[in-house]
């Protein structure tokens, strides 16, 4: 699975660091780890915010970034002759929902 590579990839980095990799695949699950803290993240979110939805909108967020950035990439795949300086690659339209 993408999260046990990025997790190995990953391992040398200081301990100063926390890494906790989330893989979402487009019409499966997201990785258990990645789940619990989602979870816990939608938690502190909602006791800062006080709306119970905060959690709810964080997975509905993460689910709405991955259909548009499989849009751009389906988009991308039609064009042929697009000159690169007038359009950023997809990882920085992807990067730019954020």
């Amino acid at each position: 699975m993408a999260a046990s590579r990025k997790q190995a990839k990953y391992a040398t980095l200081s301990g100063s660091y926390v890494f906790q990799p989330i893989a979402l695949e487009t019409l499966g699950p997201i990785n258990e780890s990645a789940v619990q803290f989602l979870n816990d993240l939608g938690h502190k979110i909602t006791s800062v915010s006080t709306d119970d939805k905060e959690g709810q909108f964080l997975f509905q967020r993460l689910s709405i970034a991955l259909q548009r950035f499989n849009a751009i990439l389906l988009h991308e795949s039609f064009e042929s002759d697009v000159d690169p300086d007038l359009y950023p690659t997809s990882f920085l339209k992807f990067a730019s929902l954020f």
